[in-house]
């Protein structure tokens, strides 16, 4: 589709893949129409479409890049709002295979907002772009179709009971998610749904917040402290705007923390360190806590399809969806929105380079997310060599990176999607795992 002939889109979808998708496209097309089941005010209240948004959330350095480039001056604003942010490794806690890691400052900043805020302002700053019309408390039914659904001409919505009409569209972009019902929509259409990749994890999360007296944490923003095989559970402990801190506990293959105030506090003293839950211990909590449950890594391979209607497009999670705990999700969002322009700025905008740059946006953080899990025996999952090779060689990296910052510094920047995970194989950084011959879990 020659993006020259497109005036309208609608997309599908109002958190952050849907955001950036709509600001991406308001560049080449006329107008950009965002619909959403949602009511979305104006403030940063939590929604019903967003239920994981009530848990710790991080926007890593990659992720704050693309988003100052889409919306110049967005991580001001929200510094200005009191957003915390802190360096990737200077400012965090890191515990990664029994092992807290060395800290030093590696001038990548992130940000710790909570995601009602940081959609807030997204949102804000997509609705004064000129031509974009956000449509919220609206349900998508359906597609429209013409040429014998060839091609996507529009959706079907019910705005109430008995209210149901149709928006005709140039270009319609899914991004409602995880419940994304484009695969059957293309079944209904005639066409193969793509095939699925699915990682089961059975994750459980809880989260509470706390007011904490000036300096518990020191100079940290974060404590993350990560799961390991033979503890399946983990916490993170994260500043917030408006002077508070959120701690998300999670637990991996149905290990998930109790959402009573007295189970919480008991499941967050099991941690294998201590800091976290010593941290609490001198706060006051400000709610109680909230559960989240995350089944399985699921990834949807529309770059392998042969065929696809013309004037269909989807993004985010209803592409891929990651474990939440490896803080990945919006920043994955940003990549996609950033592989959209990059397509879009070719001149002609069609599915299939789309879905092969998306599909490589999505590679490295995939890899680091089903990689991480498949190190649980519990995950059923396929190993390949690479697979059983990083999770063997990265107990010992981070056993080596406690004094070792080059280490650890090289292990953030690969979590952060600065580099990629081969990057952690170069011959200097081997030499420096082999040389400390640590003794694997703990020190």
């Amino acid at each position: 589709m020659n993006t020259d002939a497109g005036h309208h889109v609608v997309v599908l979808g109002g958190s952050m893949a849907g955001l950036l998708a709509a600001r991406v496209l308001a560049d080449a097309y006329e107008r950009v129409t965002l619909i959403d089941r949602d009511q979305l005010f104006e403030d940063s209240d939590h929604r019903r479409g967003v239920p994981q948004g009530r848990h710790l959330h991080a926007l890593l350095a990659r992720g704050r890049q693309v988003l100052d480039d889409l919306f110049p001056g967005l991580t001001g604003d929200l510094a200005i709002a009191g957003v915390p942010s802190g360096d990737l490794l200077d400012n965090v806690r890191w515990f990664v295979s029994g092992h807290r890691i060395s800290q030093i400052d590696i001038g990548q900043s992130m940000l710790f907002p909570s995601r009602p805020l940081l959609e807030s302002h997204v949102r804000a700053r997509l609705r004064k772009l000129p031509g974009v019309t956000v449509v919220d408390g609206t349900t998508v039914t359906g597609l429209t179709s013409s040429d014998g659904g060839s091609r996507i001409t529009g959706v079907r919505i019910r705005t109430g009971p008995d209210t149901e009409s149709v928006i005709e569209a140039d270009l319609t972009v899914d991004a409602t998610g995880r419940r994304s019902r484009t695969p059957a929509w293309l079944d209904a259409l005639g066409y193969l749904k793509p095939v699925t990749e699915e990682i089961r994890v059975d994750v459980g999360y809880a989260s509470r917040s706390y007011r904490l007296p000036p300096g518990t944490l020191g100079t940290d923003k974060l404590i993350l402290q990560n799961w390991t095989p033979a503890r399946p559970y983990g916490a993170g402990l994260a500043e917030q705007e408006g002077g508070r801190h959120i701690l998300t506990l999670a637990g991996l293959l149905g290990n998930h923390p109790p959402s009573d105030p007295a189970g919480f506090s008991a499941y967050a003293a099991q941690l294998e360190y201590p800091d976290i839950h010593q941290a609490i211990q001198q706060g006051e909590p400000l709610d109680d806590p909230v559960a989240f449950r995350y089944p399985a890594n699921v990834r949807h391979h529309y770059d392998r399809l042969s065929r696809f209607p013309n004037g269909l497009l989807v993004i985010g999670d209803a592409i891929c969806s990651f474990n939440p705990f490896y803080g990945q999700g919006m920043t994955v969002a940003a990549l996609q929105a950033q592989a959209l322009r990059e397509v879009l700025s070719t001149g002609t905008l069609h599915w299939r380079p789309f879905f092969r740059q998306v599909a490589r946006a999505v590679d490295v953080p995939w890899s680091i997310a089903a990689g991480g899990d498949l190190a649980f025996p519990g995950v059923v999952g396929r190993r390949t060599a690479k697979i059983r090779l990083f999770n063997a060689y990265l107990p010992r990296l981070h056993a080596a990176a406690v004094h070792d910052p080059t280490l650890s510094a090289a292990f953030t920047r690969v979590t952060g999607l600065l580099e990629p995970p081969e990057s952690l194989l170069r011959p200097d950084r081997i030499l420096r795992v082999l040389r400390r011959r640590p003794r694997i879990g703990g020190e």
